[in-house]
C-alpha cells in the first residue's frame, strides 16, 4: 500500500479550503483518508496553512510520499520552526 500526504477539497463553491490528510494513493481525492495533518485556505490572506509538523514527518519517516505542493508547505514550516527556535 502506497501513502501519499496530498490535499483534500472541503470548501464550497468559488471559495476553497482544503485538508492536508494522509491518504492511500488509491483512494479518492476527496475519499477515505488515514489521517489529517493540516488545512490550507489559499483565499486567506498571510498565515493561511496550519499543519502538524511533527504527524507529517512521523508519516515521511513511515514511507509517505507528499505531494508537490504539500512537500513545499513542509519545507516553510521546518524553516519557521528553524527560525522560532534560533
Amino acid at each position: 500500500m502506497s501513502v501519499k500526504i496530498r490535499m483534500k477539497r472541503v470548501g464550497t463553491k468559488n471559495t476553497p479550503v482544503f485538508r492536508i490528510v494522509v491518504a492511500d494513493s488509491r483512494s479518492p481525492r476527496d475519499g477515505k483518508f488515514l489521517e489529517e495533518v493540516g488545512t490550507y485556505q489559499p483565499l486567506q490572506k498571510g498565515n493561511n496553512v496550519t499543519l502538524k509538523l511533527d504527524r507529517a514527518i512521523h508519516w515521511i519517516s513511515k514511507g509517505a510520499q507528499p505531494s508537490d505542493t504539500v512537500a513545499s508547505f513542509i519545507r516553510k514550516a521546518k524553516r519557521a520552526a528553524a527560525e522560532v527556535t534560533a
